[in-house]
């Protein structure tokens, strides 16, 4: 190993044991810089210091107190980001198989799809929905080193109609599973108790079941979840806490009254027609639509223990979704990078590049809606860009993305905050 390997190696080692917080001083200096907003390649050096984007630029002089990286052959861009993962838990469970797992387990499980997903080039997810609030202490571990992952947005536990996509509909009725929780919803006040309730314990953003889902039991991906009143109450209590609302959303009603009621982005959105595609537009709401994961599903479903139930709605939905993609980018709708790892395995979330693109963005709109758009919806205005004053997120690929979109597959080169995870 070179010794440059063996000092960043050590380097991660005393974040992640010692719980310092390390920097230096470096120069990158890749074949390119993919600039994500012109789509032009730039001949230059990215000066970083303290975690932070210095400079961009070909002056020598600027750089004369850093150590040198060399990236021979690699275009550098922007660290990606995924809008809807599900860290939390073993993906290899579905259906009833997933009963199996305790809570503790499923947080162990979230710190190695963590590090899958960072070591993938995602720099920052959104993880929307988990159980007793694991997402959120699997942020502040990575946030204090402890583990290796992206910087995170936690939603906490999904809320949820009784009986809804969110409820647990896998068990019969017992006094058990009976007992009320605070993430199922039946009102406006349990709407902004249970808002309140996330917040108090740690979460980012909220994230609620407007429609039924594919991978609950019972549920009619087409049928509208919580009333109007409801989800108003749940944005307005959301919305007064400076928190972002991500709606859940297959069906056409249940999308169209989630964008009315002031939801910051839709999830899944597979059934969205043109009027509600330009009432997205109209009202600023983000698309965020998973169209890899149908493939996923129905090709690997079966003998990983999906429901035969989830299958059939995954035929029904996966294709129309993908069409309405195509509209909704076609008609200029803001569209952000969202998979739902977690269904499929965690770092393979770059495999649902060539699906957008093969359903209509070229390579560049595809790279923006995993960066610059994403980063929109987020709130960052950090990140998303290789740019001065930025962090220091950054991946690096062999060759050219805009030519050849599926290199984004393997990622060689990572950087996250100003420290190589990756080389």
């Amino acid at each position: 190993m070179s010794n440059l390997f063996l000092k960043h190696f050590f380097y991660i080692v005393l974040v992640i044991f010692s719980n310092l917080s390390i920097s230096e001083n470096l120069i990158l200096v890749p074949e390119n810089i993919l600039d994500v907003r012109s789509g032009k390649l730039i001949k230059a050096k990215v000066y970083i210091e303290d975690g932070i984007i210095k400079s961009i630029s070909q002056d020598e002089e600027e750089f004369k107190t850093a150590k040198i990286i060399e990236l021979s052959g690699i275009t550098l861009m922007p660290g990606l980001m995924d809008a809807h993962v599900h860290l939390i838990g073993n993906n290899e469970l579905h259906g009833y198989q997933s009963m199996s797992e305790s809570s503790q387990m499923a947080t162990i499980y979230g710190v190695k799809n963590a590090k899958s997903t960072l070591l993938a080039g995602f720099t920052t997810v959104r993880n929307v929905g988990a159980g007793h609030f694991a997402d959120v202490a699997l942020r502040d571990a990575i946030k204090q080193g402890v583990v290796l992952g992206p910087t995170m947005l936690v939603s906490g536990p999904s809320l949820s109609i009784s009986g809804g996509h969110g409820d647990n509909n896998l068990l019969p009725f017992s006094s058990d599973n009976h007992s009320h929780k605070h993430n199922i919803v039946d009102n406006p006040w349990d709407a902004r108790k249970a808002v309140r309730i996330n917040r108090k314990y740690g979460a980012d953003l909220i994230k609620f079941t407007a429609t039924g889902g594919v991978m609950s039991k019972n549920t009619d991906v087409n049928a509208k979840q919580f009333t109007y009143d409801e989800m108003k109450a749940l944005v307005d209590e959301a919305h007064s806490h400076g928190m972002k609302v991500a709606a859940h959303a297959h069906g056409l009603k249940g999308i169209k009254v989630a964008i009315m009621a002031g939801v910051d982005s839709i999830e899944h959105s597979s059934y969205i027609d043109k009027d509600t595609i330009q009432l997205a537009i109209d009202k600023g709401t983000y698309l965020s639509m998973d169209i890899y994961v149908s493939d996923y599903i129905l090709g690997e479903g079966s003998k990983k223990g999906i429901l035969e139930e989830s299958l059939v709605k995954e035929r029904k939905v996966g294709k129309l979704q993908r069409e309405n993609f195509k509209a909704a980018n076609s008609m200029g709708a803001n569209m952000v990078f969202g998979t739902d790892a977690g269904i499929y395995p965690h770092g393979d979330n770059a495999k649902q590049f060539k699906y957008m693109v093969q359903w209509g963005m070229t390579p560049l709109e595809a790279i923006q809606a995993s960066t610059i758009n994403t980063a929109q919806l987020f709130g960052l205005s950090d990140v998303g860009e290789l740019k001065e004053g930025f962090k220091a997120d950054i991946v690096g690929i062999r060759g050219n993305p805009l030519k050849q979109i599926d290199l984004l597959e393997d990622v060689v080169f990572v950087m996250k905050e100003g420290l190589i995870y990756k080389d």
